[in-house]
């Protein structure tokens, strides 16, 4: 699905020190330049302060992305980075991280440039964006979900994706999974393994029925009564809270109930599966 451009929508929540955005899409072959705007406010006049003004240019004799910042109706002092990222006829994901004092940002798992706040973030409300740009997908995300080690982009990991759960689970721990579903899915699934490679978690999404569904050892499921959040070329968030009892559900901040399970079966644990028809971001516990 390609969203109209100009895009304009609301940041639930705002944007702060942590915060994520992701925009996936397509610059067409006869591209002259786009816009990436964190504003202060959706006013069509006067025009809302822009916090963060993103500006790939194509069209000059060296192509370059210039950033800026718009207070009180005037542009401040232009910063300009050489050695463009994006391509024409191209795809990409570029990813916005919000630090305390300034915004990262990596096209296609590459750092690109980072620019100092002139605003305050907390300032900032609203994400426009236009020009000339196929937009497939925009993703906000609360936390940061770089992998292990220094990089502090999400690069991917292959699927299907295993990792490890030494300690198994107790009450309070949170296992996070972040990612984007495919153009065209089949199923979805989260498996939680035991040291016996015994399977007494799985959770599955299946794009054919459009359900989403606990299922049991012995291939029984228990469907979980909820609209089906999961779309195509669409940003996604799985939460399982570990309590007492069982496990707690959430998909895209929305809570969809709980599995049963006994402490002794989340405490023998050893493993977190992850399969299906998804590009993986983040795998976080």
């Amino acid at each position: 699905m390609t969203q109209v451009i100009p895009y304009v929508t609301t940041i639930f929540g705002g944007l702060h020190a942590g915060k994520m955005v992701m925009l996936q899409g397509v610059v067409p072959l006869r591209a002259h330049r786009f816009q990436v705007d964190f504003q202060c406010g959706c006013s069509l006049y006067p025009q809302p302060d822009i916090a963060i003004h993103f500006n790939p240019r194509f069209h000059t004799t060296k192509p370059h992305v210039m950033c800026n910042t718009l207070h009180s109706g005037r542009w401040q002092r232009e910063a300009r980075w050489p050695g463009m990222a994006l391509q024409r006829g191209a795809s990409f994901l570029i990813l916005f991280l919000f630090r305390n004092e300034e915004v990262k940002v990596s096209v296609n798992g590459r750092h690109f440039l980072h620019y100092r706040y002139r605003l305050p973030l907390s300032r900032v409300d609203t994400l426009g964006i236009f020009g000339d740009i196929l937009v497939k997908a925009v993703g906000f995300l609360n936390i940061s979900p770089f992998v292990e080690g220094s990089r502090e982009y999400p690069t991917g990991y292959q699927v299907p994706c295993s990792r490890a759960l030494p300690q198994g689970l107790w009450p309070g721990q949170v296992i996070i999974v972040r990612g984007l579903v495919l153009q065209e899915p089949k199923e979805f699934t989260l498996s939680l393994r035991d040291e016996a490679s015994r399977t007494p978690v799985m959770l599955r999404a299946s794009f054919t029925d459009r359900t989403l569904a606990w299922v049991s050892p012995w291939g029984f499921k228990k469907l979980i009564s909820a609209p089906f959040l999961f779309y195509p070329q669409r940003f996604f968030e799985v939460l399982l809270l570990c309590q007492e009892g069982g496990l707690k559900l959430a998909l895209n901040g929305q809570p969809l109930g709980s599995t049963n399970l006994d402490q002794q079966t989340l405490e023998r644990l050893r493993e977190v599966r992850i399969s299906g028809s998804i590009q993986l971001y983040c795998v976080h516990y």
